[in-house]
């Protein structure tokens, strides 16, 4: 397995990927309080029946990819290819205001997961970095993504925030909330 910068001819490659999200827990939000004094528990639950959500490519993220890819957009774009197959892609890109890294992507296809790819391919993008003189790496999941979230705590991430109305005004029991990560390098 070989993890490379992608390339402008890899693009057509990406929608291939199946990054099905798979799982038997999800990261239960509870909030408590009012107002200014309110507060959030968060904690791993088992799910009554194993969870499997499609994850296509977003045009949104179909078009960062093309952006940073082909030198459009300042950021990294990153592919695991096996036997001449593409297996995996992460995308990070620039926030030069804020001195920070945003990872906006990891996928890799469901033949080729638990072997360490996107671990490697997210320690690329922590180390690129640091080289930038960047003082943090951010990343977003969903609290239903528990392999991403899992991810992220393996990867030296810090869980810094919630947003529980992004996708929706109804109660966080029924919907997901997203989870705000950074990573510190400094």
């Amino acid at each position: 397995m070989e993890i490379r910068p992608l390339t402008p001819a890899d693009l057509r490659f990406l929608a291939e990927i199946d990054a099905t999200i798979e799982s038997t827990q999800y990261l239960h939000l509870d909030k408590s309080g009012e107002g200014m004094t309110f507060g959030l528990r968060i904690e791993p639950r088992p799910l009554r029946e194993k969870q499997i959500i499609p994850n296509p490519l977003s045009d949104e993220l179909a078009l960062m990819y093309r952006q940073i890819a082909t030198g459009g957009d300042d950021g990294i774009a990153l592919t695991a290819e096996h036997e001449g197959q593409i297996v995996a892609a992460a995308l990070a890109q620039d926030s030069v205001a804020h001195e920070t890294m945003s990872l906006l992507d990891v996928r890799v296809d469901y033949d080729f997961r638990r072997q360490g790819v996107a671990t490697a391919m997210v320690y690329q993008i922590i180390a690129a970095a640091r080289e930038s003189d960047a003082r943090a790496v951010s990343a977003e999941t969903r609290s239903n993504n528990f392999p991403a979230n899992q991810l992220m705590l393996k990867s030296g991430f810090d869980l810094s925030g919630a947003d529980i109305r992004r996708y929706s005004n109804h109660d966080m029991v029924k919907e997901t909330a997203t989870l705000f990560w950074y990573a510190q390098l400094d």
